[in-house]
């Protein structure tokens, strides 16, 4: 696994990168990469951004700049907040097995990548890049600094998870300072629901069923509440959050149901750090507190195995 000083070489000493995340990407993945990027162009390299077909259109308009054109030959793959390839993102597969480098915050990282920059110790990968980059540059411009904030505040929940650190906070403290509109930032990522996402909501809380004297909820959505809300995958981010914020509830689970027979779970705990561990029991992983997986099978065989896999690591820290 490569020290900081080991990555901050190779950085330094190669000039043509192409910067890759993983499938469904969200704020932490899409402003890592993006902000990397751009604080590479501002060292003077080329760097580029493989587009990701799945990237929302809540994010899309901070990234888009930096994508690669399709004619774009690197010398060097950086892939960022991503633990495994198996979750690369869906039109990178041709590039298993040539990544250069990853730079990741995921313990259960599988160090698929020719060389590892691991710091778990941190909420988001966007904390990372961040110290990279004030390594690299001594400073990060306010474009870079906005796609960093995205990265750190989302992961973070806006820094209401229990992921966030002192060190959280004065990396937020600094990107703001560089110029990062944290306000207008907050608003648009965490404050603002399409008419449909209130909606979906609203079926969710309808549906979710308790277990373990209340204290584990199961949310399991439906392809037909999707569709009867209006939902598009855009009204999907982040839908986790909502059955993990009832009073009382230490473990939620969400089933989403992507089509027949496949479903996408989304862990979130509370007190206990074993969110991790109850996803790694099918194949998934994540963080103590915040883990998924993918099962193939309903939606009720999906509850199934889910709840078993929660009471056997209940309450383990």
């Amino acid at each position: 696994m490569f020290s900081l000083s080991q990555t901050l070489q190779a950085l330094r000493k190669n000039n043509n990168f192409l910067i890759i995340s993983h499938h469904r990407p969200d704020g932490d993945a899409l402003g890592s990469a993006a902000g990397l990027c751009n604080g590479l162009r501002e060292l003077g390299k080329n760097a580029y951004i493989l587009e990701n077909p799945q990237t929302t259109s809540r994010y899309l308009p901070y990234v888009e700049k930096y994508h690669a054109p399709e004619d774009y030959s690197p010398d060097f793959i950086i892939s960022v907040d991503t633990a495994d390839e198996e979750i690369i993102q869906i039109n990178a597969e041709k590039l298993i097995g040539k990544i250069d480098l990853s730079i990741d915050h995921h313990k259960s990282n599988k160090m698929y990548a020719k060389e590892s920059f691991i710091m778990s110790e941190y909420a988001s990968c966007g904390e990372i890049i961040y110290h990279v980059l004030m390594e690299l540059a001594g400073s990060v411009s306010y474009e870079t600094a906005q796609l960093l904030y995205i990265a750190v505040s989302t992961d973070t929940g806006c820094f209401r998870y229990k992921n966030t650190t002192a060190n959280t906070l004065k990396t937020a403290a600094a990107l703001v300072e560089a110029g990062a509109q944290n306000g207008i930032i907050n608003k648009k990522i965490f404050m603002t629901k399409t008419k449909s996402r209130v909606k979906l909501e609203g079926y969710i809380i309808n549906s979710l069923e308790f277990f373990k004297e209340n204290q584990l909820v199961i949310a399991a959505i439906t392809r037909e509440m999707i569709d009867k809300a209006g939902a598009d995958e855009d009204d999907m981010e982040d839908i986790a959050v909502v059955a993990g914020q009832i009073e009382g509830v230490e473990t939620s689970i969400t089933i989403t149901e992507l089509r027949d027979n496949l479903c996408k779970v989304s862990v979130r705990t509370v007190n206990y750090a074993n969110a991790d561990d109850i996803c790694s029991q099918y194949g998934g992983g994540g963080h103590g507190m915040a883990a998924g997986c993918t099962l193939e099978c309903s939606i009720e065989e999906a509850k199934r195995l889910m709840l078993a896999a929660a009471e056997k690591v209940w309450k383990k820290i």
